[in-house]
């Protein structure tokens, strides 16, 4: 993930040559220079006064964020290249521009004229048990010229496909002066308020903010606004000079909202220049200062007329068909970006969706929010308005002030028996008691309406500042968690944040043309830079679908037809390819107490779901134990475990075997579920299949048919497969692919480990049963630290089932940005070839990263061309235009847009010693994405991915279980067993430790959406304790899915076979 607080914007990508970048007319070779005509010169601004006086140093590069994006890389080259030892590129890339030529399809547009995070407390402890050891740190792109870079284009551009579509991308290109050159300072705002405990005042980024623009209004002729760009902390970007040195700055009259000490220094230069030197192959490092600076005054307009939310801009004016009720409302605002792609610099503009707290009286928004409320029976709601308003920000109508205030809760009394001890600041007046309701009459001639209800207490640092809410007003642009939502609420949010085609095409090119959007403005027009208002006409193409291959009534495999509009397949009449029989299996009712409308009917699902499998090939025998439950059993983990361990026990007497699953039919979604799948997996050792009650009833055929797919991917069996190998490995003998996660906690968790997953295929050639490793690590870590290890592990398992090493591996990473390119490279990469060396073995291996948080959308030109919906067909692809100018990567949209505007997944090639061209990469990963087990049409994610993604969310359910669901006694008991028993050896490593039989089902946040193949999990134990936390050590964790009968020998225990 990207962190904050330095440049994060994505580099572009493209292709070498197209010759149509910002600041040249005419592309490469000759091309006359462009330079702005359309205003006068700028008048020099001098310092004076306080100004230091120093004048600028020579221009460097200076490293923003993330490792480089760009530069000269393996090209690619024969097959086999740089099979041996690992060997770093070297070299500050090429001389001159890319060698390849323009290899635009004739249909695209004319040349364009161009104009510190804090480790919580279980990190902590996790490095001392040596879970998450950091491997050395590789040195910065600019400081180490040995570092490897991405690899070029090994090509034109793909050129297979069924046709080729015109299109359009939410691509814009951006012109500017390439003689322009930017000033950068650096900026320190010091408070003079003074020092307690020892500690400087902490100054909050709305703060800061507001001390910018007062030194900047108060001295206009220095500080001229409109040409400053500043990024509400450290950085401010300049088009003239700007005095140096210190200056004090009083907030508020006569400083009543505090005294700061600014200071202001010349860092660097920025060049526009270097940005054509990037794109020409000049340079080999993208000039993340001189985006910085562009992307700051671009977003200056917006942040000034709009309401900035993270990286999304949003309108301050509201719509009545937009009110979600319960003082919600859906805002419809921009996400914007720069990326510098084969055409030159472009702006990328999408559609976001957020629910916002409405602005209004803090009254009203608890009329609307919180049902029943009456302000008459406070003290009955006290609880939910405390939940509802706490850590919200408002602003205060008794004065006249833009202050934002925080609530910090509410008065134990209520207002009419409030009061407060009043002190003189000088002194001269004794301190005396005084109520709210008389000073609010005294100070402000105010008289509170409402004095038997609260006041909400807006103090922070244990400062007390009670205020009536009838004088508070919620602050806009409030975010309102989307989960926190009601059903109706949640589907109308979904249905507007699901813009079809037409409907966010047009949405976008209004936030272009917008006056308070990042296209306009002065300090845009004064930086140098003009946005064109098109969006970028690009040519794609449609690949084919593969072949696949199901049952036949008859045992046969047999060809079967995929729709050539959705790419999906019918299973009517057909049988799966390696249907898995049940003889063992058992059913709990979870519904058996609800009403009618929730109750399971058994008589009627059951021999339903018993036939539909059997017309799958799956041969199901009546279950052998159906046991009733109730919900309230998902709240308490003791009754879960003793339930299922009682049904495992009377299947293995009954049925003279292991059990082989459990169906577990809930009457909705409960948050017990990871507590059920933690137990049933790591304690009891089953496999479990979740559904919901009414959707069983309803006994609808594709439901209980994909019922059946999940099913029978658990147990191992095969649903479909393609009929011919993967595109390119066609005559390889043993090949891997690896998909890389990382799962993150949520925002407001500041302790939890991130959860690592390594996933990998131990089958060739079908190339769709996984193996996998899970590892905590550092909290909000996207680096996977243990990388190499987990990857060697995974090809001795690989090892172990065929008999041989793979000879080649291609590895799919998941969740980086462009700045974290150089990590990947130069610190996971590294970390591989180290493991793979420490067993002298050298595969050929391709890293490649997949994306789907950006924001590029496809857009038909003409209607028709596409599906029905209006998106893109899939399969189809772009390599050209809007892709980066020598690198690697591509656009590929292989699902079908049911809903709203399909998004491509951007695939970047970082590595290859396998030499494979854009043809063939396109084409492995679009028929890798029809080999989903339990999907009868493509995904948008190439599957090693998607595995790895659910993995990841398995572990984290897994750690939440463990955390929320034992109590602190049972928690210390656990441990202490375990540590004694694994203490009685010094020496002993993990893998003596005890561990628990389990077998991890269903790695995916619900079974009532998407899902991995069946899976078995060891867990090795629990770690440690601290204070009333543990965490689950996946150290050494392996999973090995959807196989035959494969023994696996749990730590001392007989081996069991499934």
């Amino acid at each position: 993930m990207e962190k904050g607080g330095v440049y994060r914007g994505r580099s572009g990508r493209g292709t070498a040559g197209d010759g149509r970048r910002g600041g040249y007319r005419g592309g490469r070779g000759g091309g006359q220079q462009y330079r702005r005509r359309d205003q006068p010169d700028q008048q020099e601004w001098r310092s004076s006064g306080q100004s230091g006086g120093q004048g600028p140093p020579p221009y460097h590069d200076r490293p923003y964020g993330g490792g480089d994006g760009g530069g000269r890389g393996h090209s690619g080259g024969a097959r086999g290249v740089n099979r041996g030892a690992w060997v770093p590129n070297r070299g500050r890339g090429p001389t001159g521009p890319p060698a390849a030529a323009d290899h635009s399809p004739s249909l695209q547009r004319g040349s364009q004229s161009p104009p510190e995070s804090v480790l919580g407390p279980v990190v902590s402890e996790m490095e001392k048990c040596k879970i998450s050891q950091k491997l050395p740190s590789s040195s910065s792109s600019e400081e180490n010229p040995n570092r490897t870079v991405p690899v070029k284009r090994p090509d034109k551009g793909g050129t297979l496909g069924t046709k080729m579509v015109r299109l359009r991308a939410n691509h814009f290109l951006v012109k500017y002066d390439s003689e322009r050159i930017i000033k950068h300072y650096d900026v320190d705002v010091k408070s003079e308020a003074p020092i307690k405990n020892g500690y400087p005042k902490r100054i909050s980024k709305s703060d800061l903010s507001v001390i910018r623009n007062k030194l900047f209004t108060d001295n206009p002729a220095e500080f001229p606004m409109s040409f400053t760009a500043y990024d509400g902390e450290k950085n401010i970007f300049s088009a003239v000079p700007l005095p140096t040195g210190t200056f004090k700055v009083l907030v508020g009259e006569e400083g009543r909202h505090g005294s700061y000490i600014v200071s202001i220094k010349l860092v660097s230069e920025v060049k526009y220049c270097r940005l054509d030197d990037y794109l020409s192959g000049i340079i080999s490092s993208i000039p993340r200062d001189t985006l910085q600076a562009m992307e700051l005054a671009m977003k200056d307009n917006p942040n000034r007329n709009m309401i900035p939310v993270g990286r999304s801009f949003h309108p301050v004016e509201t719509y009545p068909e937009d009110d979600l009720q319960c003082g919600i409302i859906a805002s419809r605002g921009i996400q914007h970006s720069l990326k510098l792609t084969s055409q030159g610099l472009a702006s990328c503009l999408d559609y976001s969706v957020l629910a916002f707290r409405k602005k209004m009286p803090v009254i009203g928004f608890l009329q609307e929010h919180i049902r029943g409320f009456n302000l008459s029976d406070f003290e009955r709601f006290r609880r939910q308005v405390q939940i509802a308003l706490r850590g919200l920000k408002v602003t205060v109508t008794h004065r006249t002030t833009k202050q934002k205030y925080v609530v910090a809760g509410l008065t134990r009394e209520n207002t009419r028996h409030l009061s407060f001890t009043a002190e003189d600041p000088e002194g001269n007046v004794p301190a005396r008691q005084v109520s709210v309701i008389a000073y609010f009459r005294e100070k402000y001639q105010k008289e509170i309406l409402y004095k038997d209800i609260p006041c909400l207490d807006l103090g922070k640092n244990n400062k007390k500042n009670y205020v009536p809410m009838e004088f508070c007003i919620l602050f806009e642009g409030q975010v309102y968690p989307k989960e926190h939502l009601d059903r109706n609420a949640a589907l109308k949010l979904k249905d507007k944040s699901l813009a079809q085609p037409a409907e966010r095409e047009r949405r976008i090119c209004g936030m272009v043309q917008s006056t308070v959007g990042p296209c306009r403005g002065e300090v845009v027009s004064n930086f140098g830079i003009e946005v064109d208002m098109q969006m970028t006409s690009v040519v794609g193409r449609v690949l084919a679908p593969p072949e696949l291959k199901l049952g036949a009534p008859n045992g046969k495999l047999v060809k079967i037809p995929v729709d050539r509009v959705k790419c999906q397949w019918n299973l009517v009449g057909k049988a799966l390819v390696d249907g898995k029989p049940i003889q063992r299996w058992a059913v709990i009712d979870f519904s058996s107490a609800e009403s009618d409308r929730f109750k399971l009917i058994p008589g009627k699902f059951i021999p339903k779901l018993i036939a539909r499998c059997k017309n799958l090939g799956i041969c199901m025998e009546e279950p052998l134990i159906y046991e009733r439950a109730t919900m309230n059993k998902f709240s308490n983990v003791d009754m879960l475990r003793e339930l299922l361990e009682k049904i495992n026990d009377r299947v293995y007497h009954i049925g003279k075997g292991r059990l082989q699953i459990v169906l577990c039919v809930m009457a909705r979604k409960d948050p017990g579920y990871k507590y059920l799948k933690w137990i049933s997996e790591t304690r009891v050792g089953v496999i479990t299949q979740c559904c919901l009650s009414t959707n069983a009833n309803n006994v609808h055929d594709q439901y209980l048919a994909n019922l059946a797919l999940k099913i029978n991917a658990k147990l191992g069996g095969s649903n479909v497969e393609l009929i011919g190998r993967l595109p390119y490995f066609k005559d390889e003998k043993n090949v891997m692919f690896i998909g890389a996660d990382v799962n993150h906690p949520g925002s407001k968790n500041t302790t939890s480990p991130s959860i690592a997953a390594v996933v990998a295929t131990v089958n060739w050639p079908a190339a769709n049963r996984y193996a996998a490793r899970v590892r905590p690590q550092e909290h909000r870590k996207e680096k996977i630290l243990h990388f190499g290890d987990m990857c060697l592990e995974l090809v001795e398992t690989y090892a172990r089932l065929n008999k041989a090493k793979p000879d080649k591996i291609v590895v799919f990473r998941d969740g980086v940005s462009e700045g974290q390119f150089d990590m990947v490279l130069n610190e996971e990469l590294v970390d591989m070839k180290r493991a793979f060396g420490t067993i002298n073995y050298s595969p050929a291996i391709t890293m490649i990263v997949a994306q789907k948080r950006h924001q590029t959308r496809l857009f038909q030109e003409t209607q028709g061309e596409g599906s029905s919906t209006g998106n893109v067909s899939p399969g189809t692809v772009v390599d050209t235009t809007i892709v980066h100018p020598f690198e690697f990567d591509f656009y590929l949209c292989s699902h079908y847009g049911s809903l709203g505007t399909s998004k491509p997944t951007h695939y970047h090639v970082l590595w290859d010693e396998n030499g494979i061209n854009s043809d063939q990469l396109q084409k492995l990963i679009y028929d890798m994405c029809f080999t989903f087990a339990r999907c009868t049409k493509p995904v948008s994610l190439v599957p090693p991915v998607y595995y790895a993604d659910l993995v990841a969310y398995r572990g984290r359910l897994y750690y939440e279980a463990v955390i929320e669901g034992q109590s602190p006694v049972s928690v210390s008991s656990s441990l202490s067993s375990l540590a004694s028993s694994s203490s009685s050896s010094s020496a002993a490593s993990l893998d003596d430790r005890p561990c628990w039989d389990a077998v991890l089902c269903d790695c995916v946040p619900s079974d009532f959406g998407f899902g991995l193949a069946w899976i078995c999990f060891r867990v090795l134990t629990f770690l440690w304790s601290i204070g009333e936390s543990c965490l689950l050590d996946f150290r050494n964790t392996w999973v090995v899915s959807a196989f035959h009968e494969v023994s696996f020998v749990f730590c001392s225990s007989p081996c069991a076979r499934f």
